[in-house]
């Protein structure tokens, strides 16, 4: 059996497919350009951390706020709006260089720092991807879903080395940054485009539920606590921090990261199929943890690295392993609650994966600049063990219907 059953789909899937590898292109080069950026008009390690909290913080609130108030309006609506949130921020973000207006741009837009699929787009993508697809190909639908974004996510950081080309062809450094963004705004234009493919009556609104979360509500609140935990602890790593360390720990250039984060997303995306063809064999709880804990054993033995070849291997591994769970992790919510509730539980446990791990971005900065620099890395990888043990304890008993035979 394939990794993707033969599967037509429908084309407002295509559209979704075709929006979240423009949304990872743009995410690609803004985690690894962001930070340049940033250090380039002045910025200290703790400031750009702060920044990246700012951002996941916003970005909780805005998801949570979408997945409560998406029964009632249209989801094309929705959509189109968090295109716009994209090229207002790609226009706006380039136009600033003050630490205040730039924290305030960084909470209400959509540039993410983080190597994971995040913002108010995720949870209505995910409700309409499900409500499209029979249970025993949602998994195999998220997993190409979410292996589109990762190989659009490898290209984009490709493209993070277009300033140095740039540059070299007598642009100022500042000047291809800020290009950069600007790009990011166009995306965002193309990616509402296709948004305005969606018939208008996807969101079922006048038949929307007066409660978004009722009888799933305990389950959907144990999965929210602890994906709390697990973001918590991938704040520590978040790519534009990890692009930070690299630079400053081995004096990596742009174009080497833009290689790294490109082979990183390359290995993350092929990962996808791979947790598919798992998921169907040992379910997708077991899929999850037994996949992510070997994932952060290797981070943990990253940080005590001193060679740089060495430390880039064991990223890689860690990168071909840590994202199996994000498609078994969608699918799993979208299967345990009923389909009214979906776009509420979508949001409800996407925001601790920005929430919480806003939090720990700014905690990660000071240790970038403390006498270990690598500390960030160790308590990320401990951290994300806890949390898979504990996920594996309270869930494995609790199957999706196509694992209940």
């Amino acid at each position: 059996m394939t990794p993707f059953p033969s599967i037509k789909a429908p084309p407002d899937i295509l559209c979704l497919y075709a929006a979240r590898a423009l949304r990872g292109f743009g995410d690609g080069f803004a985690i690894i350009v962001l930070p340049v950026y940033l250090s380039a008009i002045g910025f200290s390690a703790q400031q750009i951390g702060l920044v990246a909290s700012a951002s996941l913080l916003g970005t909780a609130a805005l998801t949570l706020l979408t997945g409560f108030i998406a029964p009632r309006f249209q989801l094309r609506s929705l959509f189109l709006a968090g295109a716009g949130l994209v090229c207002f921020t790609g226009l706006v973000f380039p136009s600033i260089e003050s630490i205040a207006p730039i924290l305030l741009v960084a909470f209400v837009g959509s540039i993410n720092p983080s190597s994971g699929d995040l913002g108010m787009l995720v949870p209505l993508e995910h409700a309409l991807l499900t409500k499209e697809t029979a249970d025993r190909n949602r998994t195999a639908v998220f997993a190409k879903y979410s292996l589109i974004g990762s190989l659009a996510s490898a290209f984009g950081s490709l493209a993070a080395a277009l300033p140095a080309v740039l540059a070299s062809d007598g642009w100022s450094r500042l000047g291809a940054l800020k290009l950069m963004f600007y790009g990011y705004a166009v995306l965002g234009l193309l990616a509402a485009l296709l948004y305005r493919r969606l018939p208008r009556d996807t969101g079922d609104a006048a038949k929307a539920p007066k409660v978004a979360l009722g009888p799933s509500r305990g389950v959907v609140y144990k999965l929210a606590a602890l994906f709390s935990m697990d973001a918590f602890a991938g704040g520590f790593v978040v790519q534009s921090l990890l692009a930070l360390w690299l630079f400053q720990r081995f004096n990596l250039s742009l174009e080497a990261a833009g290689v790294y984060f490109f082979c990183a997303s390359l290995l993350g995306a092929f990962s996808f199929p791979v947790a598919a063809w798992l998921a169907r064999r040992i379910g997708l709880i077991n899929t999850m943890v037994f996949t992510h804990i070997p994932s952060s054993l290797c981070l943990i033995a990253a940080a005590f690295c001193s060679n740089l070849t060495a430390v880039l291997s064991l990223l890689l591994v860690r990168s071909a392993l840590s994202q199996m769970d994000v498609p078994t992790r969608s699918s799993y919510v979208m299967a345990v609650v009923t389909p009214a509730e979906r776009t509420a539980a979508a949001s409800v446990t996407a925001v601790p994966r920005s929430l919480a791990s806003s939090i720990s971005p700014a905690i990660a900065g000071v240790m970038l600049a403390g006498p270990f620099s690598a500390l960030p890395l160790v308590v990320c990888g401990s951290l994300k063990i806890a949390y898979d043990l504990a996920l594996l304890q309270m869930f494995r008993h609790t199957k999706p219907p196509e694992e209940v035979h």
